[in-house]
């Protein structure tokens, strides 16, 4: 059963979070990809904010599934083999509302560049710490409860179904 999660993120703003079909707009201007390479979660290094999924905004004339893959080899060089949407969620900031799809990636490769485009580049972590709320090397977006259904969806849909087969 899919249900529509409420929540306040790190920044005290109301959270809808929903595995379903674009519940909140069928054109978000934002994506977050959860990636994952040869077993470890890829994520990208943000300079200011710290360790994050890829991320970010969807430019004219791209759809948000562009915009996923665009993202994660910009920030990472990872290309993307697989892409699903996991569900989507709305923000209502202090001036606009923001909604992202959040989807997950399957990596196929990492491309060593010389430019990650607004990061450090990749960081590939085995395990995500228990603690991330807490951990400062992590950035505000892995924080609130976005990361942890998403994750769990993903595990749900996708990892435990692959070492159950």
């Amino acid at each position: 059963m899919i249900k529509e999660h409420l929540f306040k993120d790190y920044y005290n703003n109301n959270v809808r979070f929903s595995t379903k079909d674009h519940p909140y707009s069928k054109e978000p201007r934002h994506v977050w990809i959860i990636a994952r390479y040869k077993g470890s979660w890829l994520l990208t290094l943000h300079p200011s904010r710290g360790l994050e999924f890829p991320g970010g905004k969807v430019e004219k004339g791209e759809t948000a599934c562009e915009a996923a893959m665009r993202e994660v080899f910009e920030e990472t060089g990872g290309r993307v083999t697989n892409l699903h949407y996991i569900g989507q969620y709305q923000v209502e900031g202090k001036s606009e509302t923001v909604i992202k799809n959040v989807y997950f990636a399957e990596i196929s490769e990492l491309i060593s560049k010389k430019n990650y485009f607004e990061t450090k580049g990749p960081k590939l972590i085995k395990q995500l710490p228990d603690n991330v709320k807490e951990n400062k090397q992590y950035s505000f977006i892995m924080k609130d409860n976005v990361l942890y259904l998403s994750l769990s969806e993903v595990k749900r849909r996708f990892l435990i179904a692959k070492h159950n087969s």
